[in-house]
């Protein structure tokens, strides 16, 4: 059988009873702060603010992969445009809003 028998004096017992209550009643107050609808909505807020961040880190960093990919086709090393591509490009785009610009002037005559 277990030992049962208790060697504290009343005094320690007390005092071991008055620091448990004390350990409890932090326990339920942390345990409040954490149920409670203001932290709980803090909580969410945090997190939606947390993904919408790292969303918007990783689209910024994609940007940036996709206009170094681009320029890197119109510009060499030294920043000097590459003519052999930018002058087709750009006779493409003049073709086309002149296009755009000849459709709307036959729509309002």
């Amino acid at each position: 059988m277990a030992d049962t028998s208790d060697t504290r004096t009343p005094a320690q017992i007390e005092a071991d009873i008055k620091r448990r209550r004390e350990v409890l009643a932090e326990t339920l107050d942390e345990i409040g702060v954490r149920v409670h609808p203001k932290t709980i909505v803090g909580d969410a807020k945090a997190k939606v603010v947390a993904n919408v961040d790292h969303t918007v880190g990783r689209a910024y960093v994609e940007v940036n992969r996709v206009v170094s990919e681009v320029r890197a086709q119109f510009v060499d090393e030294e920043g000097a445009p590459r003519l052999e591509r930018v002058v087709p490009v750009a006779l493409v785009v003049v073709g086309v809003v002149g296009l755009l610009a000849l459709g709307t002037r036959r729509r309002k005559g």
